[in-house]
């Protein structure tokens, strides 16, 4: 009798294990999954037309080449020989003691007057010094065309692009302590 109860107990067991496994609605879901997705339809916006490209004739393959070296040198040439101001640097002088500092470390500081003619006085770093018309200053060959008392003005010699020698005013003023 143990027996029977026993096997009526695992028999209901798996009886009612196996009704947890029936339908329980998910038909109803599936539907709804299929007629969904009959019912959207995707919304793709269609690209615009690419524009028209029209291609470029280069006409310039039959003429000269620009950057041939020949041309180039020619040219160059005929630059040199037409703008050449005809300016060179004095080698054979003996180079000043001021020409080894550049324009712009040097200061004028003062002004002495001696027999009607002005002598300035330049510093550079802590060392001063006293200059007349006819001196030399900086590093570009400048030499002192005129002394006022506010002033130094001075004609260097610089190259320009071409590499030709040119004269350029500069000018150093006067510059007072300000305490």
């Amino acid at each position: 009798m143990a027996k029977q109860i026993t096997y009526k107990a695992c028999a209901l067991f798996a009886l009612l294990s196996l009704t947890g496994c029936a339908d329980s609605g998910v038909q109803e879901v599936k539907d709804w999954m299929k007629q969904t997705q009959l019912d959207t339809k995707p919304r793709v916006q269609p690209l615009s037309e690419p524009k028209k490209f029209t291609p470029f004739d280069y006409t310039g393959k039959a003429e000269v080449d620009p950057f041939n070296p020949n041309k180039l040198l020619v040219v160059l040439a005929k630059l040199q020989a037409k703008n050449s101001s005809g300016l060179k640097k004095d080698e054979t002088r003996r180079h000043e003691v001021l020409e080894g500092f550049p324009l712009d470390s040097i200061k004028m500081v003062g002004v002495l007057q001696q027999k009607g003619a002005f002598i300035a006085l330049v510093q550079v770093d802590k060392a001063v010094f006293q200059v007349k018309k006819g001196n030399y200053l900086g590093q570009n060959d400048g030499v002192i065309t005129n002394i006022t008392e506010t002033q130094i003005d001075l004609k260097e010699l610089v190259e320009d692009a071409t590499g030709d020698l040119v004269e350029r005013i500069a000018t150093l003023e006067l510059q007072e302590n300000k305490k």
